[in-house]
């Protein structure tokens, strides 16, 4: 069975896990995830029937005391485990990029208010709360700040608010990342942002063949995309998968809307286990810090390939 999975690794693109670490680097940060190059992006999300289940974070996860959309959270949880981070660019007045899930600032700082009615610098004199409604002494940062940070750290996926295609595009382009993919909800979004830069990585919304489709009409290469598939992966579905699985693909869930909304720790652990049983190749979550320890491995990984 190593054998065939080795032979299918090969096929598929010759994936090698945490983004071709060395020994010496994987020992002196063991949950840092080093992408040199858009060839070693495109590697890290490549599906392998025996990898483990992958953890992001969803808004860049969280825990007590560490707000979404925070440098310092996503410092944390890399502390306890390896993840890459969905985070969300939005406008301010002045037109600087920050990091702000919703439009207004009302939820998760301690100002009130439109984003895109403050300038960058007056938004520094507000503070992040975390889930909890607890004041932190952390700043909302500045989606230059967060490249900066995550060089040889981990992978930010850009799920885009307010930022026009062509303005994101031009910052990209400026700044030249080589440890970023976008989230796109179409193949127009994907066309786009593939027409301005030819090595992009994607996380694809694809829920449905005709999803697929279109993104294959659009002539997006299935090597440079993990796909989003909804909340749960869906028997009735199996066959998108396979396909996906086929093309190199890796599926992702997400459990925000559903087990992360549990009341209490011991119920999301529950729901994150039904889900690993169902065997996505990557899970989005606003808690990773709640994986550590459990067994991500997909018992039944192999079947789809066979």
């Amino acid at each position: 069975m190593k054998i065939l999975s080795f032979i299918l690794v090969v096929l598929l693109g010759g994936f090698m896990p945490a983004g071709n670490l060395s020994a010496a680097d994987k020992k002196q940060n063991p949950h840092h995830i080093t992408v040199k190059n858009s060839r070693d992006l495109h590697a890290y999300f490549r599906y392998a029937p025996d990898r483990p289940i992958v953890i992001s974070g969803h808004r860049g996860g969280m825990l007590d005391g560490y707000p979404e959309n925070c440098i310092e959270s996503f410092e944390k949880t890399l502390s306890y485990m390896e993840s890459f981070f969905e985070i969300d660019p939005r406008l301010t007045k002045d037109g600087v990029i920050v990091l702000m899930h919703d439009e207004t600032i009302d939820r998760t700082t301690t100002g009130k208010g439109k984003v895109s009615d403050y300038t960058y610098a007056e938004l520094q004199q507000f503070n992040l709360v975390d889930r909890n409604g607890n004041v932190t002494a952390f700043k909302i940062p500045t989606l230059k700040e967060c490249l900066e940070w995550s060089k040889g750290k981990t992978i930010l996926n850009l799920d885009i608010k307010d930022v026009p295609l062509e303005v994101m595009a031009d910052f990209i382009e400026k700044e030249k990342p080589v440890n970023v993919m976008y989230t796109v909800h179409n193949a127009g979004q994907a066309r786009y942002y593939l027409d301005r830069e030819p090595d992009a990585m994607f996380s694809c919304w694809c829920k449905n063949r005709e999803e697929f489709d279109k993104y294959e009409k659009a002539g997006i290469p299935w090597r440079q995309v993990m796909v989003y598939v909804g909340p749960k992966m869906k028997p009735e579905q199996q066959a998108l998968y396979d396909t996906l699985h086929r093309n190199g693909v890796m599926c992702m869930i997400s459990v925000a809307p559903t087990h992360d909304r549990a009341k209490t720790e011991a119920e999301k652990i529950a729901g994150y286990q039904s889900e690993i049983g169902t065997c996505p190749d990557v899970i989005e979550t606003d808690y990773p810090y709640l994986f550590q320890g459990l067994d991500l491995t997909k018992q039944y990984g192999l079947k789809d390939s066979l």
